[in-house]
């Protein structure tokens, strides 16, 4: 509203203005793949570098363009949305426990992963990924391979949040843009089907030849064993009602964002310390996460002004366009900043396409959204799920991606090598599944 309308001014940008957010996204990229002591460097110094990029180009706006102060307070509020969100699911999603005993056969791991994928959409990709990924792991000890690890991140660390605005980090900017609460899921549900149904399909074929090499005796231990479940923190469950509730809230002076930390707080208090050490719970991930991100939402306004501008100059034509280019970048760049930069390059080209209506303020985002729902809906569809699918293929395409790789290899799993996770699963296996489902339903 009065943000959104306020920052509709019209921007020129210097193209080298975007170099802060590029150099960022880079180092992102590159820095946890880094040798030992350049990697410890930034893991020290990370916060400083992204502070300091954002500066350079809050100072600009703020000191050379007119009304830049209001852009710059439209994106802060923007951000404070957006970690508000995350960090309350993070902290209620660390106070959540599963201990189960007892072997997975490989129907039984399929099944486990297919609740996985629909939790994804209820407490994030992230959440999701920090509840099952230590019980996954412990069902399947006695035969653990490195496939096990791959597809849960294909499935729960990404493709399974592409349902709602909760699910992944780059839907929830979308709502935070217009795109309505629950438009995603009636519109995205059948390429979400056959999609979690082919990695699955997938995944069996890979898991039940895994389980018919196995020893014999492993390979009864396991059908005679007998899988129990207890589940800790039950409180939390009530914590994710509040969260999910507060999505729906006027934004009248950030009552969403209190209650979002409101819920956070309380269960973090009110979780048995037991359970955050048995989650092996701490605030690290969702700092680096908090001050990534405040340098990405600050350094990517030059880029979203910069298409605003000129996006009409890209030949982008078809959904499939946007789907496989924002999935390019999603592969090796945070998927949220680059769901906003297609997105914004979509609704240029829908507004380039169509006559202003009498009245209406044709800079105005939420206008541009509704527009690009009501003339171009595959489009947005493709932005959406280019930017949840694509972050599958690397081990940096998206935050848990890393977490469960580090969380498995602790536990003794077998995890490939960065150019090894892509060369034998992310090319061979998921990129003709995701290049499938563009075929069929884009």
């Amino acid at each position: 509203m009065l943000f959104a309308a306020l920052a509709s001014l019209p921007v020129h940008i210097n193209p080298w203005l975007i170099l802060p957010f590029g150099l960022l996204l880079l180092l992102i990229a590159v820095m946890p793949l880094s040798p030992a002591r350049i990697k410890a460097w930034w893991e020290h110094s990370y916060h400083l570098v992204a502070l300091g990029l954002a500066g350079l180009v809050v100072a600009y706006y703020v000191g050379t363009i007119s009304g830049g102060g209001v852009l710059v307070g439209h994106t802060a509020h923007e951000y404070a949305s957006f970690i508000a969100l995350v960090g309350s699911l993070f902290v209620v999603a660390g106070g959540i426990h599963l201990k189960v005993k007892g072997e997975a056969t490989p129907h039984g791991n399929v099944l486990f992963l297919l609740i996985g994928a629909v939790l994804a959409n209820v407490v994030g990709t992230t959440g999701a990924s920090m509840v099952l990924i230590r019980p996954f792991l412990r069902m399947n000890k006695i035969r653990l391979s490195a496939h096990h690890v791959v597809f849960f991140i294909f499935i729960v660390s990404n493709v399974g949040g592409s349902l709602t605005p909760v699910g992944d980090p780059p839907l929830f900017l979308g709502y935070l843009r217009g795109v309505p609460f629950f438009w995603l899921t009636g519109h995205v549900l059948p390429a979400w089907l056959f999609t979690v149904g082919a990695i699955l399909a997938a995944f069996y074929a890979f898991d039940r030849r895994s389980f018919r090499h196995a020893p014999v005796k492993i390979r009864e231990e396991i059908t005679d064993s007998h899988e129990t479940w207890r589940f800790e923190g039950m409180i939390n469950l009530l914590f994710l009602g509040v969260i999910i509730g507060a999505v729906f809230v006027p934004e009248v002076y950030f009552s969403r964002e209190l209650l979002m930390a409101a819920a956070a707080f309380a269960s973090y208090k009110l979780t048995p310390r037991l359970v955050h050490e048995e989650n092996h719970f701490s605030f690290g991930p969702i700092k680096e996460v908090a001050w990534l991100f405040l340098g990405i939402f600050a350094t990517m306004m030059p880029a979203l002004d910069y298409l605003g501008e000129h996006g009409q100059e890209f030949n982008f034509t078809r959904p499939a366009h946007y789907y496989f280019s924002t999935g390019a970048l999603s592969s090796v760049l945070d998927n949220a900043p680059t769901y906003v930069n297609f997105l914004k390059l979509a609704e240029v080209r829908t507004r380039s396409n169509r006559p202003t209506e009498p009245g209406s303020d044709p800079e105005d985002e939420r206008p541009q959204v509704a527009a690009l729902i009501e003339h171009d809906p595959l489009t947005l569809i493709a932005v959406s799920l280019g930017a949840v699918f694509f972050g599958a293929m690397t081990y940096i395409g998206n935050g848990p991606n890393f977490m469960v790789k580090s969380i498995a290899h602790d536990a003794g799993a077998h995890t490939p090598s960065f150019f090894g996770y892509i060369i034998k699963y992310s090319l061979p296996v998921l990129l003709p599944i995701l290049a499938l489902t563009a075929w069929l339903f884009l």
